[in-house]
């Protein structure tokens, strides 16, 4: 099966693992409810960091870069079941509900959601859809089960109305700040443009503005300055820190590490 497996397409998937994985770059464009069936699942983002095990719920904000590790237990295995909270969706939720904000969501970005009778109940009817595919949840079904997981969640916590039905554009945050928090993920400059709540020319012009150089330059700097600090003060080895810091591979890294500094990415005395 492929993982994570689509239960709705592109809006409810299933992921099974029996070995660790971590995912180094993850971005959401959608809120996403993540429901931890079995294992241990572990976000972190420059601003939190959020472990859970079996049973508990994740609300993640849209607009966000992260990581995620996911750890079988001892002789167990690894499974959780994400749904994506598609704007469309909420906004047509909103009108039938009439639902409006009365207030700028000022919370965390990302929360564990207290799990009650109701929520638990909930999680519980979709776990036999993840796990049987012949247990096949039509579209109708799917659409119902996410409107009902979001009347769930506004009950138990009222104040998600103004982070689950705020449709405004990002707003332009402070980009020096935000690049050097965020540098290592390795994702296209399109997306830290959105992410500041810039149009790409904008990004690009406001980019210049603060740092004298285009972005794609100072990425490639700034990751390969980390580099040559871990390798040489911390004596890390290359081969464990460049997906950590935005490179594809191992060759790509080694190769743009002596173009750069004039010398291979070795620890002294390797």
């Amino acid at each position: 099966m492929t993982n994570p497996e689509e239960i709705l397409p592109g809006v409810i998937f299933y992921a099974y693992l029996s070995t660790e994985r971590k995912e180094k770059v993850c971005f959401w464009n959608h809120h996403t409810l993540v429901l931890q069936v079995s294992g241990q699942f572990r976000l972190e983002t420059t601003e939190q960091t959020i472990g859970m095990t079996a049973g508990a719920m994740l609300l993640i904000r849209k607009n966000q870069l992260g990581t995620i590790t996911k750890t079988p237990l001892p002789g167990g295995n690894y499974e959780t079941i994400i749904i994506s909270l598609q704007e469309d969706l909420l906004r047509k939720i909103a009108l039938e509900e009439k639902i409006e904000t009365d207030q700028k969501y000022v919370g965390p970005p990302n929360m564990l959601i207290p799990v009650d009778e109701f929520l638990q109940g909930y999680f519980q009817s979709i776990v036999p859809y993840a796990r049987r595919t012949s247990a096949a949840l039509t579209e109708e079904m799917g659409i119902l089960k996410i409107k009902e997981g979001v009347k769930l969640l506004m009950n138990a916590l009222p104040g998600l109305r103004n982070f689950l039905f705020d449709f405004s554009e990002p707003h332009k945050i402070d980009l020096e700040r935000f690049m050097r928090s965020n540098y290592q993920f390795n994702v296209p400059v399109e997306k830290f443009a959105q992410l500041t709540g810039r149009s790409l020319a904008g990004f690009k012009r406001d980019f210049q503005k603060t740092f004298g150089i285009p972005p794609r330059q100072w990425l490639q700097d700034r990751r390969l300055a980390e580099a040559k600090h871990l390798i040489e003060n911390k004596h890390q080895k290359a081969s464990a820190i460049y997906l950590d810091l935005g490179f594809e591979s191992l060759s790509h890294f080694s190769h743009s590490f002596k173009k750069k500094f004039g010398k291979a990415p070795t620890v002294k005395n390797d």
